[in-house]
C-alpha cells in the first residue's frame, strides 16, 4: 500500500505516522491490486482528527474520526474503515465487474468562463466514469457524499447524478440528450 500523509495545523511525530501506516496497512488484505492511502492529521478544539481515504481500482473508501488522542483517532478510523469495507464487500463483488473503471473521461464539453459576482473557492476535477446507478449509489455511500456524478451505462453513458433524498431513499437526475 502506498501512503500519502498530510498535516493540517498540527505536527505529527514519526512514531504516530509509523503507527498509522501499520494500522492502515492491515486493510490492504481486502484489495486485489495496489491501493493508495491518503491520511490527513489535524487538530480542532483539543480534538485530534484523522481522515483516511483509500483508493483502489477506481473505488474510494473514506472515514474521518475525532477523539482526544491521536492513536485513538487512528484506531477508531481504521475500525470504521474496516467495518465499511466488510459491510459493502459482497455488494462490491456482486456489482462491480473487472475493468468497470478503466475507461477514460471524454472532454467534449468544457463551459466558457463567465463573469459573475459568485466567488468560487474551490475547483475540483475528476473523471466521470461509466457505471450503473446502483454502483454510483454504492460509491456515494462509501464516500459519505450527498450526491455523485457518473455516466449511466443503462442510458447509453448519459451524464447522471444520484443523490440522497431528505425524506429517505435516493433520486437520480439523467441528461436527456
Amino acid at each position: 500500500m502506498k501512503f500519502t500523509m498530510t498535516e493540517k495545523k498540527i505536527s505529527v511525530t514519526e512514531e504516530i505516522k509509523e503507527y498509522a501506516e501499520k494500522k492502515v496497512g492491515k486493510i490492504d488484505r481486502f484489495f486485489r491490486g495496489e491501493a493508495e492511502a491518503f491520511i490527513t492529521y489535524s487538530s480542532e478544539r483539543g480534538r485530534y482528527i484523522v481522515e483516511i481515504t483509500i483508493e483502489n481500482n477506481g473505488m474510494f473508501y473514506r472515514v474521518s474520526e475525532a477523539t482526544g488522542d491521536m492513536r485513538a483517532s487512528i484506531d477508531s478510523a481504521v475500525a470504521l474503515l474496516e467495518r465499511q469495507i466488510r459491510k459493502n464487500k459482497t455488494r462490491l463483488e456482486k456489482r462491480l465487474r473487472e475493468g468497470a473503471f478503466d475507461k477514460e473521461i471524454e472532454t467534449d464539453y468544457l463551459p466558457e468562463p463567465e463573469e459573475t459576482d459568485f466567488n468560487i473557492v474551490r475547483n475540483k476535477r475528476f473523471p466521470i466514469k461509466p457505471m450503473t446507478p446502483e454502483e454510483a449509489i454504492l460509491q456515494m455511500n462509501l464516500l459519505e457524499h450527498e450526491f455523485f456524478a457518473f455516466k449511466d451505462q443503462s442510458s447509453s453513458n448519459a451524464f447522471a447524478v444520484v443523490y440522497r433524498r431528505k425524506n429517505g431513499g435516493y433520486g437520480i437526475i439523467v441528461d436527456e440528450n
